[in-house]
């Protein structure tokens, strides 16, 4: 993990970047694949799921949550990605619904920089690492 930097306009040009953000999300895709059937079943994207810890912290301090409903938060998300509801999620769902993600985050985040803890690998992360190069190349 590290502290970054970041505005929403790290994440829209990210996710703007037709050719970054695709392969970002085919490496993701295919780390989560375990099975390699070029679907994600529920099972395969959980993990994923559980990394966003959407109700286990408050204010970054872990808290316990009734695994109910955790379960039921992460079947909600699931079934966000599953556009079809065939029970699995192909190629581009995942696309789709995490390029609707991380704009929503952008949105929310405003113009203003926010110093947020971001894992190595995260979306995030990769957005923030590929404004860095450019700017560096820039300078």
């Amino acid at each position: 993990m590290s502290v970054e930097l970041l505005d929403s306009g790290t994440i829209v040009n990210f996710v703007e970047d037709e050719e970054a953000f695709h392969v970002s999300i085919r490496d993701r895709f295919a780390h989560l694949d375990a099975d390699h059937d070029g679907l994600l079943s529920y099972s395969e994207l959980l993990k994923e799921l559980q990394s966003l810890r959407v109700l286990e912290t408050h204010f970054g301090i872990d808290v316990q949550t009734d695994p109910k409903e955790l379960a039921h938060v992460y079947k909600s998300l699931f079934v966000q990605f599953d556009h079809d509801s065939n029970g699995t999620v192909d190629l581009e769902e995942f696309k789709s619904e995490t390029k609707r993600m991380m704009l929503a985050m952008a949105n929310g985040m405003g113009f203003l920089p926010v110093q947020m803890v971001l894992e190595e690998g995260s979306f995030l992360k990769i957005a923030v690492e590929r404004e860095s190069i450019k700017l560096g190349l820039a300078a």
